[in-house]
């Protein structure tokens, strides 16, 4: 019987040794190990901010992997500000579809004759988040064109497709006149909004204040203080006040600033509604002698003009690149099943939605789905989730386009340009009191797509950006 060799067996183990050695030879070089470890510029800005880890919930992950390459605090339910937009805005687009659109009609109780409407004119919303200035002047000039002149009647509000809880748009801030506090509305006209613009006049030594949205009957009484200060945060040092259709503005602005705008949300929807109604329609030489009021469309109302908005793919670009809160509440609430859509219907259908994608979100908080909000909840892992099932959606392209480009546009056109994220990163970025975060995909330096989460929920948090803009470069570099 032929006797073994005494070599026999051992080139199996000298493959194995050599191959274990070579495993770890990999991982010590790779910068992409398992290990779930932050970079080390990462933490060394976060240490240089004062930010604990325990303050943060990030994942890194690619988009055709079955784990991440980082978790850290992953599943942690954090405030995530404007990155619960990301929720809305991807549920919208497979849920409505990226061609869906809101109408805004008009209706009457009798024809026109002559030019003269004998009864009420009736406007009913849909919801529609961007029905803006030009959009609602077309409205009114294609009303005019169908020969209505005058209304002897009132301009009926219908705003019955929302049923809303009363909104105090001071409750968030208490910053009442900021538009972004503006509460949702079946019939939100130009984001129910005023824009002033402020111009720094040397040579008269004075603030000129132009008034930009057409208004009926608005009176500004300006006694703003030209400075030689430096500009800084001009908002800050201007107070204002508002007095029926009286607007009070004090305080200093900086000839520094040049021309700025000040945008306002100064009365109540009606009354919002109404001044810009009323100054439109005597450009266009029409007059209104009733009142302006909400009410119900009656059924024997007919229609005269339907005021379509562009698809929901463009009005998610508005909402996720310049993190528009207003916007964002009303896609949230057109989500609801039922009609009139309500907040806890749209919290239903978003929930139900992700349950049936298999995503599974525990910690998930749905509050206006905006992100403006204390109680709104999500991790780092749940963010991740729900972008890495969007990668695989036929919406992506949609959703992708719609986020802010790292050094371009939008809330990141002045953040990442010079470094190697700039151009390759589309990321939703979020920002309130104690908050900051950002989520979305990054491209690197190989073509490879990876999703990138990184909230931070500290009270310095505002200290957190150069942590997030090394992590983004890391990824983009590697």
């Amino acid at each position: 019987m032929t006797q073994p060799s005494k070599f026999s067996g051992t080139k199996p183990v000298r493959q194995l040794a050599w191959g274990l050695v070579l495993f770890l030879f990999i991982l010590t070089i790779s910068p992409f190990s398992p290990a779930s470890e932050l970079p080390s510029t990462v933490t060394r800005a976060l240490k240089d901010a004062g930010i604990p880890l325990r303050s943060i919930s990030v994942v890194v992950q690619s988009v055709d992997a079955d784990q991440a390459i980082i978790r850290q605090n992953a599943q942690q339910a954090m405030n995530p500000a404007s990155t619960m937009k990301l929720v809305t805005t991807y549920a919208a687009l497979e849920l409505l579809g990226p061609t869906y659109t809101w109408k805004t009609e008009t209706l009457t109780d009798s024809p026109p004759v002559n030019g003269v409407l004998k009864g009420n004119l009736y406007l009913r919303g849909s919801g529609d988040p961007r029905l803006a200035l030009e959009q609602f002047g077309l409205l009114l000039r294609q009303l005019h064109s169908r020969g209505v002149t005058d209304i002897d009647g009132d301009l009926i509000l219908d705003r019955s497709a929302f049923s809303l809880p009363s909104h105090d748009p001071a409750a968030f801030d208490n910053e009442p006149l900021r538009p972004y506090n503006a509460g949702p509305d079946a019939l939100l006209i130009n984001l129910k909004s005023l824009s002033l613009t402020l111009q720094a006049d040397s040579a008269q030594k004075a603030v000129a204040v132009i008034v930009e949205t057409p208004s009926d009957d608005v009176h500004i009484d300006n006694r703003l203080l030209l400075t030689q200060e430096a500009c800084g945060d001009w908002r800050e040092k201007i107070r204002v006040k508002v007095d029926g259709n009286g607007i009070d503005l004090s305080g200093s602005f900086a000839a520094s600033c040049g021309d700025k705008a000040l945008n306002l949300s100064p009365w109540a929807a009606d009354v919002q509604v109404e001044q810009l109604f009323r100054a439109l329609w005597r450009e266009l030489g029409g007059k209104l002698r009733g009142k302006v009021h909400e009410g119900l469309t009656p059924a024997t109302a007919k229609p005269l003009i339907v005021q379509e908005s562009p698809p929901l793919a463009e009005i998610i670009r508005d909402i996720n690149k310049y993190s528009n809160n207003v916007m964002a509440r009303q896609v949230f609430l057109t989500l609801a099943a039922e009609r009139p859509a309500t907040p806890d219907g749209a919290r239903r259908r978003v929930k139900a939605w992700l349950a049936e994608k298999g995503l599974n979100l525990p910690e998930l908080v749905l509050d206006n789905g905006s992100g403006l909000s204390r109680s709104e909840r999500i991790s780092a892992d749940g963010l991740s989730q729900l972008l890495l099932a969007a990668w695989k959606s036929p919406v992506m392209p949609e959703l992708m386009s719609s986020l802010p480009l790292a050094g371009y546009d939008g809330t990141l056109k002045n953040r990442l340009g010079n470094g190697t994220a700039g151009g390759r990163a589309h990321l939703k970025t979020g920002y309130l009191d104690g908050v900051r975060a950002i989520a979305g995909y990054v491209l690197d330096n190989h073509d490879k797509r990876w999703v990138v989460v990184f909230l931070i929920n500290d009270p310095k948090f505002r200290l957190g950006k150069p942590a997030m803009d090394e992590l983004l470069n890391w990824v983009a570099e590697h």
